[in-house]
């Protein structure tokens, strides 16, 4: 497994490399099912990190699908193409979900690998709208906005309805930037060894704060002011 597992106190999902996504018993760690994917013959190296909302354990994956599996049965309750493999090479068919999914309200919001940003009603798996978009690094929601990192390092808001692009800010173009956009009062990217803190409200760059030489690798975290990412704080 490369990403963690979630638990709801009755089960625990868990999603692995292979294109499996398997349901356990909380309380004694029996598989109760499994899901398996259609994997390609070229994948990035990652997966996503699978959610659990109401009935429903919900995963992206490598086919560019995202599926919400009941977590009694096992039984598919839904899927939503977020990515069409495209082109002659494996390489160009790549449409990996590796990022963070996002939600708000009824609305899930997720990204895949040369592909597209696309609005998914949880309820039934609806698309909402969509936008073309290439991201590893997933999505973050904020201040009417849904947030992402293309892969040349353009970070964007798109409007939550769909209706098109608030801001874009193209100052942090390829400087590695690490994992999804964060909302906050002012948020933003983080790179590998510089944190850069972006306005929610015009994209631009309003504060930055340096990590050591070691770089910061895991997701930010959000409590009340304080924006931390090991081992930096930022208030």
């Amino acid at each position: 497994m490369l990403s963690a597992p979630q638990a709801n106190g009755q089960y625990t999902v868990a999603q692995t490399y292979d294109g499996k996504l398997m349901g356990f018993d909380y309380e004694t760690g029996e598989v109760r099912w499994t899901y398996t994917s259609d994997v390609p013959v070229l994948t990035l190296r990652g997966t996503g990190t699978p959610m659990i909302l109401g009935d429903n354990a919900i995963a992206g994956f490598a086919d560019g699908k995202v599926v919400a599996v009941n977590l009694r049965s096992g039984n598919v309750a839904w899927e939503a193409r977020v990515a069409i493999p495209q082109g002659r090479s494996e390489i160009e068919r790549i449409v990996d979900i590796d990022g963070t999914m996002a939600l708000q309200g009824t609305e899930l919001y997720a990204a895949s690998y040369q592909g597209r940003l696309v609005a998914i009603d949880i309820r039934s798996g609806r698309r909402i709208w969509q936008r073309n978009v290439s991201s590893v690094s997933g999505v973050g929601v904020g201040f009417g906005n849904v947030y992402v990192a293309d892969d040349d390092g353009t970070v964007s808001a798109f409007l939550r309805n769909g209706q098109g692009v608030r801001w874009q800010n193209i100052d942090l173009g390829f400087r590695n930037l690490s994992d999804r956009p964060r909302s906050a009062a002012s948020r933003g990217r983080r790179l590998r060894r510089v944190s850069p803190l972006l306005s929610q409200v015009d994209g631009d760059i309003v504060g930055r704060t340096k990590v050591d030489s070691s770089g910061a690798r895991a997701d930010m975290l959000v409590r009340g002011n304080r924006l931390s990412s090991t081992p930096t704080t930022v208030r």
